[in-house]
């Protein structure tokens, strides 16, 4: 498929953050956003890359109804990675502050499943990357949750945010998959499907 093709697909983003509509904007691509309820529990015993990938192709399959010939779903799912525990989104303050602290002078990993889902296809695949934490002081963590509440992001920051520029030392890997949607890999798939 080319550029031009994929502008003729009817794309729905079933997701309401607003960064990866942002960035699915950017990439020139007409798109819809249509949001499911979708129960986003997983097995237990599922690690790593496999949460997100679980989760958003459980997402996908509850667009059986929407999908033509000519319309392809996007689900994704974000998850924080550390010290073999997933940091998913914080329930509250409390649990912000629990988050940040453990990520507080570390290296964690961001993975991002997404799921390419049409009538007759689907497609999953994953990126990962390493962020690189400095040690965070008690204030900064203060700071940052009571001005931009993080209650929306896996592992209570956005590296787009105030956090991001104070805290991130090094990132090895795709920083728009930190966003939550590592775009140059969902254009290239997204090419290929």
């Amino acid at each position: 498929m080319q550029f031009e093709d994929l502008k003729k697909i009817h794309l729905i983003l079933a997701s309401k953050s607003p960064r990866r509509q942002y960035l699915i904007k950017e990439l020139g691509l007409n798109f819809e956003v249509c949001i499911k309820d979708v129960d986003e529990s997983f097995p237990a015993n599922l690690v790593a890359q496999q949460i997100p990938l679980y989760l958003c192709e459980k997402k996908a399959n509850a667009f059986e109804e929407e999908l033509t010939n000519n319309t392809i779903v996007i689900t994704a799912d974000t998850i924080v990675w550390i010290e073999n525990q997933v940091l998913n989104k914080p329930e509250n303050y409390d649990d912000a502050v629990r988050m940040l602290k453990l990520l507080s002078g570390k290296m964690h990993e961001v993975f991002t499943g997404v799921c390419l889902r049409s009538k007759n296809k689907t497609k999953s695949f994953y990126a990962v990357t390493k962020v690189y934490f400095k040690e965070l002081s008690d204030q900064e963590i203060e700071y940052y949750i009571n001005n931009f509440s993080p209650y929306d992001k896996a592992g209570a920051y956005g590296a787009q945010e105030w956090i991001g520029y104070i805290a991130v030392e090094k990132i090895e890997g795709s920083y728009f998959n930190v966003m939550g949607l590592p775009i140059r890999e969902l254009y290239e798939e997204l090419l290929k499907f």
